[in-house]
């Protein structure tokens, strides 16, 4: 259970020391905010300060240039104003210049098979136009039918070059197909506007990079900025009486010791509440940096509630297991490895990278493991008789993949009503998770044996549990006996969620089987053509296996986090919480180049 315990703190201080307490708060960074009134009434915008949306697209603007020059770090050398203004221009310049020049390729791509021409003047030509069309041969007799004016200029073994004489722009259904637009400036010199608008984007990019020095500062102010928002939203957020005022937020309990020592050095009055049951406190998890890559999940899909209980560990452990079934190979594995080691810096950065990086070890690892289970290295057998000697499992053999993936979805699902009874251990319902947990027991040692009496006496109590208990309505009378009822329906959802997890055995299959038909095609093609066939060997090998664990990967992270997610937390979570999120200063680290 890593669902830390919360208290309710109330700070009251004097009025007048207000907005440095606050500050000061904000500082400590333990609080999760009880708003006490409406802020929104009371929030007051300077009209006078930095635009903070200019401010921070100007620095999501520097963060995408690809180079990146030393950051100035003395913030007494930055003129705001003025940075802002070119860093505004010169996106606005890009902008406009890298239009200009997609245009112009655009239009020369076009112009090209026309070669360099002049349009004549329209006296030259009695006041009549020339109109160009880039035909398809297939099509040509449509042109021909047309009865206009035209002449082929040039024609290759796809198209026909055809130049059309007439006063004005031909119908559409005239001609069979639009025309392709020329202009009137020749090739000649639309290069030369192409090669003007390359050199100034060029000069605009270096400017660009130039811009890039002010990067930490002005990350400073965008902190600084959102900070000042945040405890101006809070201040409006207290209750004021006369001469004092009041903050209310969630604290874990592990902190109270902190806060009760700021709140003694700070001269304020704090009260400690223990949460009611009629209140909704928000979700703090806990978890070591090894299974923290369980709590990302968690918290992107789904924040549990209070009450309820942590499944960063299972979804951690049960995740990393469906991903290795689903890859079921060796070398995938491995190279699945070797583009974590690839990014393994860049993930150092924040708290999630780290927490996701050790999740992508434990998925190296437990893949590894499993491939040497089911010997598949690339789709090949093991390349050391040492290793094949380890081979258990054989993904070929279908009835025994189907049992260990109905098994696998069965447990999981008994493990969710197991937690799930625990949760409502308080109350009668927790006797139909019990149920639920021992009639899917029951159902899956019957199939794996054979089914006996034992089997169905032991279902029907289940069931029976089901029935009585699935509802907090008091008493035995009909409305819990409808609503019992009702609750039984779900015997063909969990059934289907069972089912749902033979996709580990299906996507591992295809995954092997995959492999295996590119290294048989590829030693097909090198075999059928030799001296350029080994070439295509490994061209078709190299493709082929890069597709395939490509696949692998996606269908892995897909399926992996739905069995979770959807089938498991069906049976598990019952109630959504929110998030804890601590009234808090952003902080920057100085990024030096």
């Amino acid at each position: 259970m890593s669902i830390l315990q919360l208290k309710k703190a109330s700070l009251i201080g004097l009025s007048h020391d207000k907005a440095n307490t606050l500050d000061a708060v904000q500082s400590l960074g333990l609080l999760h905010i009880i708003p006490l009134a409406d802020a929104s009434s009371n929030r007051v915008i300077d009209t006078e300060d930095t635009n903070p949306e200019l401010l921070k697209r100007s620095l999501q603007y520097l963060l995408n240039s690809p180079q990146k020059r030393r950051q100035v770090t003395r913030s007494h050398q930055l003129d705001l104003d003025k940075v802002l203004h070119d860093i505004d221009l010169n996106r606005q310049n890009r902008i406009r210049l890298s239009e200009k020049r997609d245009f112009l390729d655009k239009r020369i791509k076009d112009l090209e098979p026309w070669g360099e021409f002049t349009l004549p003047d329209l006296a030259d030509l009695n006041h009549e136009k020339l109109w160009f069309y880039l035909v398809p041969n297939y099509k040509m007799q449509d042109v021909e039918d047309s009865h206009l004016p035209w002449m082929v200029v040039y024609r290759d073994n796809r198209h026909t070059y055809i130049v059309v004489i007439a006063d004005h722009e031909p119908d559409a259904n005239i001609m069979p197909v639009p025309r392709t637009h020329t202009g009137y400036i020749p090739l000649s010199q639309l290069k030369e506007q192409l090669e003007e608008a390359e050199i100034q984007l060029e000069a605009v990019e270096a400017e660009r990079e130039a811009l890039t020095r002010w990067i930490f500062l002005l990350q400073q102010n965008v902190a600084s900025t959102e900070n000042q928002a945040v405890l101006e939203e809070v201040s409006g957020q207290t209750q004021s009486f006369n001469e004092l005022f009041a903050l209310q937020g969630w604290i874990a309990v592990r902190d109270t010791p902190q806060l009760e020592t700021f709140a003694e050095q700070n001269g304020l009055v704090l009260l400690l509440e223990d949460p009611i049951d009629s209140e909704s406190p928000p979700t703090l998890l806990e978890n070591s940096m090894a299974v923290g890559g369980g709590q990302e999940v968690v918290s992107f899909f789904q924040t549990p509630s209070y009450r309820s209980w942590d499944p960063s560990r299972v979804v951690f452990f049960s995740f990393v297991s469906f991903f290795a079934i689903i890859m079921s190979d060796v070398g995938y594995s491995l190279l699945f490895g070797a583009v974590l080691a690839w990014y393994w810096k860049s993930m150092e950065r924040t708290i999630s990278g780290r927490r996701l990086r050790a999740m992508g070890v434990a998925l190296t690892g437990a893949g590894v493991l499993w491939g040497i289970l089911v010997g598949s290295y690339f789709g090949a057998s093991a390349p050391i008789s040492a290793l094949g000697h380890l081979k258990l499992l054989d993904l070929n053999d279908f009835d025994t993949m189907m049992a260990l993936s109905i098994s696998i979805g069965a447990l999981h699902l008994i493990l969710g009503n197991l937690v799930m009874a625990w949760v409502r251990r308080r109350s009668n319902q927790a006797l139909s998770s019990v149920g639920w947990a021992m009639a899917v027991a029951s159902a899956l040692a019957g199939w794996l044996t054979d089914f006996t009496l034992a089997h169905w006496v032991i279902f029907g109590l289940s069931l029976g549990l089901v029935l009585l208990f699935s509802t907090p309505v008091k008493g035995f009378g009909i409305a819990r006996l409808i609503s019992g009822l009702l609750a039984l329906t779900n015997i063909t959802k969990i059934f289907g969620d069972i089912l749902s997890y033979l996709r580990l055995f299906a996507l591992g299959l295809a995954s092997a089987s995959l492999a295996i038909t590119f290294n048989q095609l590829a030693a097909d093609v090198g075999n059928a053509l030799p001296g350029i066939g080994l070439l295509l060997h490994i061209l078709i090998l190299l493709a082929g296996h890069l597709l395939n664990f490509v696949l692998t990967v996606v269908s892995g992270v897909i399926h992996g986090l739905r069995l979770n997610l959807i089938e498991f937390y069906n049976w598990s979570l019952a109630d959504e919480g929110y998030p804890f999120q601590p009234f808090s200063k952003q902080e920057v680290t100085p990024w030096i180049t």
